[in-house]
């Protein structure tokens, strides 16, 4: 989810927070300078300290987490080895929202992406394949890119609505049929609509529907008449003429829209289903705007028509986030019933306010249309494990929206349903009513009936006070390390207490793996009370790095503004500076720092490309894709060469799993001048998508012509840590020590060994022996092609 719950102390807080921006007044005067050395007690710590570095309380979240990932992730793939293939949108759906628990955004789409695949009907497809565009908003250059390569991504685009929906009509023609029979003395009839007469084939008509051969053939006296009056029935003799020309011929000509709509009405009245499917079709291949959706699906829904429903539905879903903006659209959405979301969206109810509710979440959480989205998520759900998705995102929404009765209801249903997590919402409403030690004793209960994790010490954190809260805060750390409130609250626990180098150690502990913005937006605030301007504004260029329109202290200040003052009170730095300042952080794996130093770079009339590829780099080593795909997004568009754009375009296409037209860009840039980015990536995506043993000699030959080619020691360093094995070899621990040894003199000597580093497509992880030796034994094939480049 794009967007954070925010919790209730964290908007309250608001209300007693100092301005930030009276803090860079200091070096001004117009405040009195902070001290923490002037005070000797934590209890006369300034109130405006307090407000300072106040960490909000964690929302609760509105994600499934259950007890056990592995055993539940574990029964879905083999539940999904056994199923229908009608369940299987379902499982994946429910795989996407455990791997959202887990903030795991690759695995997320994946899953997204096999709901859509595996998807059984129409309705699936476009709600999956509508998922998957609102996911990629931003990326739609990498179709753009794919084209380029012969290869479009189908799953976004728009689905022939009208030619791919199946409809069943022919037990209606069969009935119809096995009534005509018999012979008649009238065979035309005329129909007379306003001062209109238009003749028709009598048995043509008939054959139209039962209630019409029952009219024309029955016992009813119109079998005896030549003349019928039908102007009371809401049809013009245009669309009249039309009915008759479709009873002989079986197709429709090229009608206006609302000459359909009248015959679509019609056809529903008098059961006429093969007209009735035909003008359904018609209408759904002519809706192509939202205005044209909001007017037809009302109709739609009334007559009863699936296939204009879903064409119509397709241009909604098409159009988010933006049409949910539109009041009318909400109001369909908000107000249908389970007949209406039949017609509507067919099995697929549950799937299709699974995704309304997520866009509206990250709209605005407290909204109304996200309320009722998620009320028509839980009347939609089916399953034990829809229920309890669904109960316990509504809870979370009212308990933000202070409906306190109803969200404690929803959590009771989520628990009971079997989702243990819910009773972190039952928690947080005891401590809202003052019920602070029956909170305790519920989550102590839970805690000492199965697996204790870490959230579970967090919540009741939360119910306590002093050594207790402390002691349960490093109990959750122990079982969940990237829990960022237990070290936030730490880290600002002991600044009040004027422990300053314990605080950011402890801040530190978490941004060492976990590149947090609200833990360096917490370590900018304690720079700033020590008015080490320098730090803060490294601090803050990482954040603006991250994320560009990020806002601070509580989104009340804008994070570009509070850099704006601060830069105010540091040293300017030359062009030469930056370059030193760089490579200082980089040898030694100030990543943040990096981040920093390369933003303040992308000021000036350096080459801008080269900036934002090494920037996206370091956010893929940081374990930040999003950020890193929109760094090398910029470095494309900033490109100097032609040559350079397509080796980022390459990197763009295999970062988002498209390696063979990676590969592609790579040899087109090789074709235009030989470059070390080039020949990498071109080893690169051959090593990841080749699953030949024998591809890996031409590799290493690709690595060593990348070696031959001009550029910073840096980057040719970068590379060599994390490199995806080749093959495996048998060799002697004698013979991979001597491997290790000179790989680690290599690094030591040109001063670039990456503590940690893994490669610049990977996570990255605080470095150990044991990890160390670990990696390098699962690339051994370039290791020894690199020492035996160092040999010759």
């Amino acid at each position: 989810m794009r967007s954070s719950f925010t919790s209730e102390s964290c908007k309250e807080s608001q209300l007693n927070s100092l301005n930030p921006q009276s803090w860079l007044q200091v070096e001004r005067g117009k405040l009195s300078k902070l001290s923490f050395q002037s005070s000797t007690s934590p209890t006369s710590s300034s109130p405006s300290i307090e407000s300072f570095i106040k960490v909000p309380e964690p929302p609760v979240q509105p994600f499934f987490k259950p007890g056990d990932y592995v055993e539940v992730l574990a029964q879905i793939h083999e539940e999904l080895e056994s199923c229908s293939p009608q369940e299987r949108s379902n499982l994946y759906l429910f795989q996407y929202q455990l791997f959202k628990g887990l903030g795991e955004a690759k695995l997320m789409r994946r899953s997204l992406r096999s709901a859509w695949l595996k998807g059984s009907t129409v309705h699936e497809k476009l709600v999956f394949g509508a998922w998957l565009k609102f996911e990629r908003q931003g990326e739609e250059l990498i179709s753009d890119l794919l084209v380029t390569c012969g290869k479009c991504a189908q799953e976004s685009g728009p689905i022939d609505v009208s030619s791919d929906l199946d409809i069943d009509t022919s037990s209606s023609s069969r009935e119809t049929a096995s009534m005509m029979n018999g012979s008649h003395i009238l065979r035309s009839v005329s129909f007379k609509i306003g001062d209109e007469k238009i003749v028709c084939d009598r048995q043509k008509i008939a054959s139209l529907s039962a209630p019409f051969h029952a009219m024309l053939n029955g016992c009813f006296s119109e079998s005896l008449r030549e003349h019928i009056d039908l102007s009371e029935n809401n049809i013009s003799p245009l669309g009249f003429r039309a009915i008759s020309e479709f009873s002989i011929t079986g197709s429709l000509n090229e009608e206006s829209p609302n000459v359909l709509l009248e015959m679509l009405i019609f056809a529903n009245k008098f059961c006429c289903e093969r007209l009735k499917d035909a003008c359904d079709r018609k209408l759904a291949s002519l809706v192509s705007s939202r205005d044209d959706a909001v007017e037809l699906m009302e109709c739609a829904l009334e007559e009863n028509s699936p296939v204009l429903a879903a064409s119509c539905l397709q241009v909604f879903l098409q159009d988010l986030p933006d049409c949910l903006n539109d009041d009318r659209v909400v109001e369909i959405f908000s107000h249908a019933n389970k007949q209406e979301k039949m017609i509507m969206v067919g099995p697929a109810s549950f799937s299709l306010y699974c995704l309304l509710s997520e866009v509206a979440m990250n709209l605005d959480p407290q909204s109304d249309k996200t309320a009722c989205f998620l009320d028509q998520l839980v009347g939609s759900a089916e399953t034990n494990r829809q229920k309890l998705l669904a109960f316990h995102q509504l809870g979370c929404v009212r308990l933000l929206r202070k409906e306190y009765d109803e969200a404690e209801r929803l959590f009771k249903a989520a628990l009971d349903a079997g989702h243990i997590y819910s009773v972190s919402g039952l928690a947080r409403l005891g401590r809202i009513r003052g019920h602070r030690l029956w909170a305790f004793d519920k989550l102590s209960s839970v805690i000492s009936s199965g697996t204790p994790l870490g959230w579970m010490y967090l919540e009741r954190s939360l119910c306590c006070e002093g050594d207790k809260r402390w002691e349960d805060l490093e109990k959750a750390t122990e079982l969940d390390p990237t829990l960022t409130y237990p070290y936030m609250y730490r880290a600002a626990a002991l600044m009040r207490r004027q422990n300053v180098q314990a605080a950011l150690a402890e801040i530190n502990r978490i941004l060492g793996f976990k590149l947090a913005l609200e833990c360096l937006e917490l370590r900018f605030c304690f720079y700033l009370a020590l008015e080490n301007y320098q730090a803060a504004i490294c601090d803050v260029q990482a954040i603006l790095t991250l994320s560009p329109d990020y806002r601070m202290f509580e989104g009340r200040v804008a994070a570009s503004q509070l850099r704006t003052l601060v830069r105010e009170h540091v040293e300017n730095w030359t062009t030469a500076d930056c370059w030193l300042q760089l490579y200082d952080r980089w040898s030694s794996v100030d990543d943040t720092g990096s981040l920093s130093v390369i933003y303040q770079m992308l000021e000036s009339d350096a080459a801008k490309g080269v900036l934002y590829f090494r920037q996206s780099l370091l956010l893929l080593r940081l374990n930040c894709p999003e950020a890193a795909m929109r760094s090398l997004q910029l470095a494309r568009q900033h490109a100097s060469t032609e040559h350079e754009r397509l080796v980022y375009e390459g990197w763009i296409l295999y970062d988002t799993g498209h390696c063979n037209e990676g590969l592609q860009k790579a040899e087109e840039s090789i074709n235009i001048k030989k470059s070390f980015e080039a020949f990498f990536l071109k080893a690169y995506a051959l090593a990841d998508s080749s699953l030949d043993p024998s591809c890996s000699s031409t590799v290493i030959s690709l690595l060593e012509e990348a070696l031959k080619c001009p550029s910073d020691r840096l980057r040719k360093g970068q590379f060599i840590l994390g490199w995806p094995s080749l093959e495996k070899y048998s060799i002697t621990g004698e013979a991979l020590l001597c491997c290790f040894l000179e790989v680690w003199f290599v690094f030591t000597v040109s001063n670039m060994f990456d503590r940690g580093e893994a490669t610049v497509h990977e996570p990255r992880a605080p470095l150990c022996v044991g990890s160390f030796v670990g990696r390098m034994m699962n690339h051994l094939s370039f290791i020894i092609a690199f020492c035996n480049m160092l040999r010759s």
